[in-house]
């Protein structure tokens, strides 16, 4: 039987709807890595920094001090733009990732199909950004708790089906995946401080 090339329509929002009516479609059909990267991938990097942006600007940011933090507009800008590129970057590199590790897992190896997967993944954090507009610290990470637990049943829940292994090899391959994620969140901090520490990025006034 050919493998179809195309999605239904409103992949996202059915995946929020019913997960494993979406899981069974794509693992009968092998997405074309274009139509995932501009129809999906690159709106989903886009959408957390634009809601950041109109939130910030707004309202300032609450990071517990009396006073909400307003940057100039400049640095604003160039602040989410390096989230938007952060973003990006995480899930290309997810996918990449994902394909590597998918001959040890005896996996599909289409690129489009992982672009997919990370697309499943991203789902339930692009939901949490709309909590980007009232941009509070302590509300932020309240929200995102129950969006990377959801994101983590998805991913769990999903492989197995998608890239069509075993639910035992599909819970290593997401246990691995989520170490990686681990490992680039860490290094992400870590180059942000170092960056910061030295005059590099926006000046926020402390």
């Amino acid at each position: 039987m050919k493998q179809q090339t195309t999605l239904a329509p409103w992949f996202p929002l059915r995946l929020l709807i019913s997960p494993t009516k979406v899981f069974n479609e794509l693992a009968g059909t092998r997405p074309d890595p274009f139509v995932m990267f501009f129809k999906y991938l690159v709106w989903f990097a886009l959408i957390p920094p634009f809601l950041a942006y109109i939130g910030a600007a707004t309202f300032g940011w609450r990071l517990g001090a009396a006073e909400p933090l307003f940057l100039p507009a400049g640095d604003l800008l160039l602040v989410n733009m390096l989230y938007f590129a952060a973003l990006l970057f995480g899930l290309v590199s997810t996918a990449v990732i994902s394909q590597w590790m998918a001959s040890t897992y005896g996996a599909r190896q289409s690129i489009g199909i992982h672009f997919a997967l990370v697309t499943i993944i991203a789902g339930p954090l692009v939901v949490g950004s709309l909590v980007h507009l009232y941009p509070h610290v302590f509300i932020n990470i309240l929200a995102f708790i129950p969006a990377l637990i959801w994101s983590m049943f998805l991913l769990f829940r999903g492989i197995p089906v998608v890239l069509r292994i075993t639910p035992e090899r599909g819970m290593l391959m997401a246990s691995a995946l989520i170490g990686y994620l681990l490992v680039a969140a860490v290094s992400l901090l870590g180059i942000t401080v170092a960056l910061w520490s030295r005059g590099i990025g926006p000046s926020i006034g402390v």
